[in-house]
């Protein structure tokens, strides 16, 4: 055979192996891809591995306290008060102080002294517990010192009296309480309100609201037996961590009026029994309700969403959340190294503790957490949000019910739907949107 010939001969088989050799790796790549275990998890092909989680954005707005009641010149108080004011309050703990934040305010556009509020918690938590029991009175008094004038006890005129009750719940601005509530105050001297829910604090003069900044945000700690009781629980969480609020409890979905498929028999019923007259919406009504964001993320919802904000599945996170919280293992299946304070505290003092005081512990984790994220933008996450801020606590972030809802109405699922997740909650972290109280608060460009 002719060398020219073989040569002939040769060339095509060189090639071929050649080929089939430079295939194989892509080849092989591409199988254990399709027959490995995770092959369907769509979070494992959204992103690149050079890409790193939500906290590694860049912000660009950032809220902080305003100066106009952190470090301006504080107004006089008037020499003589126009009498005594309590603030009875209802609810959970931070509802409690909400109420209590805003009386402050009231006090102080009345020329009112205040006295230490009244915690009505018995028919929410089934407990006693008082102001005293949950904050630290005397840092309380001295905080607020030249924006309120407080008192511990009344003066012996007004001890044994119970103060005239006083109807506020259509009273939202100054105008309100000067024409409606001074006049009671005046002939009573010693009166008592619980404030409307919707306040309109930007109707306050610039000295009531600096009182309620002040005695809220600075004022308002938590005593020392209850501030030692949650150092303790936070050393026990392993660092870092993410203290996550979850809501999704039998009466907050019932009050929801929102209907949900795939959950379990036992949370249906739990939903069903909490519902009252409280009927779900139906149709085209439900449809819009889900859209506006008024319907709770369930922890199957919210596993999915810090998945899409890149937030891997081993990381510590605190679950800061109260009694009754259903479909947890749609949570706790994606997110395995999940702390509970009722896991990590089993001594006798903590078993005896009631709601508000347990409440609280999750409130002084979660202002300290190296990272917080809510479900659900209730009291509790507008007092921890606006804390975080006060501490500059940045790594915080409210979840959007509302993209969830509009973007899984489209059809968006699997990648495309962690995607788009990632960009709108990206840009509500760079915004710093939806993180902190505007009427103390100030945004500041980075």
């Amino acid at each position: 055979m002719s060398s020219a010939s073989w040569r002939h001969r040769v060339h095509p088989l060189l090639r071929r192996l050649l080929i089939s050799f430079l295939l194989l790796p892509p080849v092989l790549l591409l199988a254990a891809f399709l027959f490995s275990p995770t092959a369907s998890n769509p979070f494992d092909r959204s992103f690149s591995p050079e890409e790193s989680d939500i906290w590694s954005a860049r912000r660009v707005v950032d809220w902080k306290p305003c100066n106009w009641w952190k470090s301006a010149p504080l107004a006089a108080l008037p020499a003589k008060t126009n009498g005594y004011i309590r603030v009875d309050c209802y609810g959970g703990l931070n509802q409690m102080r909400r109420d209590f934040c805003d009386g402050i305010g009231i006090a102080r556009i009345l020329n009112a002294t205040l006295v230490l509020p009244k915690f009505e918690v018995a028919a929410y938590w089934n407990e006693s517990s008082g102001f005293a029991d949950v904050f630290d009175v005397d840092y309380f008094i001295q905080q607020t010192q030249g924006f309120v004038q407080v008192v511990k006890e009344l003066p012996e005129d007004f001890a044994s009296t119970e103060p005239f009750r006083v109807d506020c719940h259509k009273r939202k601005g100054q105008f309100d309480y000067v024409e409606a509530v001074l006049p009671a105050l005046l002939e009573h001297r010693f009166i008592s309100l619980t404030p409307a829910m919707s306040q309109r604090r930007d109707r306050y003069p610039l000295y009531a609201k600096a009182a309620l900044c002040q005695g809220c945000y600075r004022a308002l700690r938590l005593n020392k037996a209850l501030e030692a009781k949650g150092s303790e629980l936070f050393k026990l969480i392993p660092k870092p961590f993410l203290s996550l609020h979850l809501r999704f409890e039998p009466d907050m979905v019932a009050y929801s009026q929102c209907e949900y498929s795939g959950l379990s028999l036992a949370s249906m019923n739990s939903i069903e029994s909490a519902r009252g007259d409280r009927k779900p919406w139906t149709g085209d009504a439900a449809r819009a309700w889900r859209n506006r964001g008024k319907c709770p993320l369930t922890p199957k919802e919210t596993a999915f969403i810090l998945q899409s904000l890149k937030i891997p599945a081993n990381t510590s996170i605190y679950l800061a959340a109260g009694d009754g919280l259903m479909e947890t293992e749609g949570f706790a299946s994606v997110y395995t190294n999940t702390h509970t304070k009722s896991s990590l505290l089993q001594t006798e003092d903590f078993l005896t503790m009631h709601g508000n005081t347990k409440a609280a512990l999750d409130y002084y984790v979660s202002i300290n957490s190296d990272a917080y994220v809510a479900t659900y933008f209730g009291n509790m996450d507008k007092m921890v949000t606006a804390m975080r801020a006060v501490n500059e606590h940045h790594r915080t972030l409210v979840l959007s019910r509302r993209d969830y809802a509009n973007f899984t109405s489209i059809g968006l699922k699997g990648v495309e739907l962690a995607d788009a997740l990632w960009k709108s909650h990206r840009e509500d972290f760079v915004m710093g949107r939806g993180t902190a109280l505007p009427d103390c608060f100030c945004d500041s460009i980075l």
